[in-house]
Order: C-alpha cells, then sequence, then structure tokens
C-alpha cells in the first residue's frame, strides 16, 4: 500500500519508519523542503500540512490507500478531510476531527456537556472591555488552532490583550483569539486508544512545564508514572470515556491534557493523535503497545492487533520513564554532543538534536526553540533521576564563549511542586 503521511519533522520520522517497515511505500507531505522525513520517504510534496487542495493533489498524484500524521495536532484536521472526499481508509470523522483541533468547537462541546475546563471567552478584534469584565486576572491568550505553545501568553490587563491580538492571530487561520482564565495548576497528559467508542488508557504523565514572563505551558518533559495517577485514576478513566463519547471519538489514538488545582481536575485540550513527546517511539517499551504499528495499520485499513493492547495493565505497569524535551541556548553553537555518545548510556531509549554546528539557538518563546530530546527508561524513580543526571553531565552545547547553553535545571524538574518560572 502507499500512505500520505503529513508532516516530515523530527516527530513523524518514527512513524515514515514504522510504515516502510511494514511494508508501504511513504509520501510525505511538507512546505518546508529540507523537512527530514522526506529523505527517507519513498515520494514527497512540499504541499502545507494545513493545505486541503494541495493534498488532495498530492493524494490523487500518488494513488494514495491511506492518510495519516502522528505527533502533531491541526493535520488531524486536514487528512479527515482528504480522507472523506478521496473515500480512503478514515478512523476519524471531519466533524470530530474538526473539534479536536479547532479551540472554538471544542471549548463549546466541553460547556454543553459539562466537560469541566476553564472559564473562556471567544473574542474578535473588536472586543469590548465589558466582555471580560467578569474575568479574573491574569488571562491566557491563545490561537483557536495552534501547537506547541504558539501565540499563547499569560496577560494581565486588556491593554496587554489588544497589544498582542495581532500576534495571537498570526499563529492562526481564524480571525478571532480564545482567553481564558489562568488556572494555577499542574498539568498531566493522558495517553490511550479507543476500539469501538472505548477509551484503553496506556499512560498517564506529568506534563512538566515552565514559565519566562508572559510564555507560559512551555514543555520540557514527560514524567511517568504521574504523581497524580493513584489519587485521580478512577475520576481521569470516567472523564476520558465521557471525552470519547461527547466527541464521537470511535476508534484511533486519544491524546487528553488535563489540569489539577485546588479546583480539581479541567479539561484543557484534546487531541486525536499520538502525542508530541515521542510517545510512539517510548510506547513499545514502556507498555508493549506499539502504537506506531497500530497507526498505520488503522490508516490502511488493516485488521490491528488488539492483545497487546487488552493484555495491558495501566495500575500493574512499575516502570519509570522520563522524556525529556531539553532547551538550550540562546547563542551560536561551536561545539555539540553526539548523540550516539547519548544512546549509550543506560536506559536511553532514543535521542535527537534539532540544531546543528554553526546555528543560531534563539530565545525561548514556544516549543519551536526546543534543542532536542532524549528518552530514559529505568525500574524506579531515583534510578530515573541518575540516568537522567548522567546524560545532562554529558550533554554539552558549547557556545562561542565556551559556555555550556544546555539549560539541564529545566529538565530535571521531576513533578515535586509548581512548575518551574525562569
Amino acid at each position: 500500500m502507499r500512505l500520505l503521511i503529513l508532516g516530515g519533522g523530527s516527530g513523524q520520522l518514527s512513524l515514515i519508519k514504522k510504515a516502510k517497515e511494514l511494508g508501504h511505500q511513504v509520501v510525505v507531505s511538507d512546505y518546508y523542503p529540507d523537512a527530514p522525513g522526506k529523505k527517507i520517504a519513498d515520494f514527497s510534496s512540499d504541499s502545507s500540512t494545513f493545505d486541503l487542495e494541495a493534498n488532495l493533489k498530492t493524494a490523487e498524484k500518488y494513488e494514495v490507500d491511506g492518510i495519516l500524521t502522528a505527533g502533531t495536532d491541526q493535520p488531524v484536521y486536514t487528512a479527515a478531510q482528504v480522507a472523506e472526499k478521496l473515500n480512503l481508509n478514515q478512523y476519524l470523522s471531519v466533524g470530530t476531527a474538526e473539534a479536536v483541533t479547532n479551540k472554538r468547537v471544542m471549548k463549546s462541546k466541553f460547556s454543553t456537556a459539562g466537560i469541566p475546563t476553564v472559564k473562556y471567552k471567544i473574542l474578535a478584534p473588536d472586543f469590548l472591555e465589558q466582555d471580560l469584565k467578569d474575568f479574573k486576572r491574569p488571562l491566557v491568550v491563545k490561537p483557536l488552532d495552534s501547537q506547541g505553545q504558539r501565540g499563547v501568553f499569560k496577560l494581565n490587563s486588556i491593554a496587554q490583550i489588544r497589544e498582542k491580538f495581532n500576534k495571537v492571530l498570526s499563529f492562526s487561520r481564524q480571525d478571532q483569539i480564545l482567553v481564558e482564565e489562568y488556572y494555577k495548576s499542574n498539568e498531566i497528559t493522558i495517553s490511550g486508544w479507543v476500539f469501538d467508542n472505548r477509551a484503553k488508557i496506556l499512560t498517564v504523565t506529568d506534563r512538566l512545564r515552565f514559565e519566562e514572563d508572559i510564555h507560559i505551558g512551555i514543555c520540557s518533559s514527560h514524567l511517568f508514572p504521574s504523581q497524580y495517577l493513584k489519587k485521580y485514576k478512577c475520576q481521569i478513566e470516567k472523564l476520558a470515556q465521557k471525552i470519547v463519547n461527547e466527541f464521537g471519538i470511535v476508534n484511533g489514538p486519544i491524546y487528553f491534557q488535563f489540569l489539577i488545582g485546588e479546583e480539581g481536575i479541567k479539561v484543557n485540550e484534546i487531541a486525536c493523535r499520538i502525542g508530541g513527546a515521542y510517545e510512539g517511539d517510548f510506547m513499545p517499551e514502556l507498555t508493549g503497545v506499539d502504537i506506531l504499528k497500530m497507526m498505520v495499520e488503522l490508516a490502511a485499513g488493516q485488521e490491528i492487533g488488539k492483545t497487546a493492547l487488552t493484555d495491558y495493565s495501566l495500575q500493574g505497569n512499575s516502570n519509570h520513564l522520563s522524556s525529556q524535551l531539553f532547551f538550550a541556548g540562546p547563542g551560536k553553537i561551536r561545539r555539540i554532543t553526539e548523540i550516539n555518545k547519548i544512546l549509550k548510556f543506560p536506559g536511553v531509549l532514543k535521542a535527537g538534536l534539532n540544531y546543528e554546528l554553526g546555528n543560531i539557538i534563539p530565545e525561548i518563546e514556544n516549543a519551536t526553540a526546543r534543542a532536542g530530546y532524549f528518552i530514559v527508561l529505568a525500574e524506579n524513580k531515583n534510578q530515573l533521576q541518575k540516568r537522567v543526571e548522567a546524560v545532562y553531565d554529558n550533554l554539552k552545547i558549547i557556545d562561542q564563549d565556551g559556555n555550556n547553553l544546555v539549560l539541564r535545571e529545566i529538565g530535571e524538574n521531576f513533578g515535586e511542586g509548581p512548575e518551574i518560572q525562569l
């Protein structure tokens, strides 16, 4: 079979490799001509993953049998539309795909269904001050259809919102923005799979974040198991199933982000994809479930092996894991540790870098500034911390002045306490 994969960035490489490993030809669609996924694909297109018409043409040109994406959010909607229009294997309806990628629709369904979420408002550019008179400060503004914390700001006044309004819109295809009350909380992520409308949770992780001035929610690592799993397990399972029911999710991957604070659990966002912390890479080792293989089989219309999923027990999983999404900079790179060296450390499942020698690392504003990642597996928390520490001891990104730019203090946060502020 021939599959069209939307996105050729580092987060999609494992999906591309898995599809080829399973005997499929792969077409990669990405508007970056040098996207790394194109180097290992059989065919490629410079179509934006957001561009429906361009991807329809690509799918028709290469006569693909299925279309999918993994750790990226907005292309889920494009994939569903292409699949419907070309009568390809479709696991997600267009309506559901829109609801899980457009925060206007998503939040509306939360409210209608009684799914707990933070207080919010959808604002147009000509909004009035009284529109937010009942909202507590600070406020969080977001694009309605973006990802990776692009265009997300924590603000304290109406004047600041007006000042940032066009900046937020620059990351969106909509003409309105989302405004929420800031909820002081920690965050967990729920990854799982839906079979015939039933949610099976594979992992609950602490999504560890940091703040810098107005930039918030930037993820630095995922930690399994979550510190909140034991206390909130039943509530998490019930809420996840309620979301599946209300959004009409029938089959496929789910990735939910919940906030836990003084007012309990509130749903931040939901997605029908694999998470962006390289869940597809660590799931087989951590849970025994090859979620990337299942994704490929689903898109190809093949029967999905359910045994590993059925046999898996979240409560019985005694492993510990940290997916480190590390940051560095800013500065120009003069010397950098080779990934092969990192991969030799005990427990390291996978690692990668987003920059090369001579590159300039920018100031951190969102997740796009991430310097790289490494995933560490261990038998207990103490062993995990030591293994992560050992990697950071040897991870160097050296600038022109001989300084190590790696911000290890962000990554070595193991979820004990509030989110880090720089």
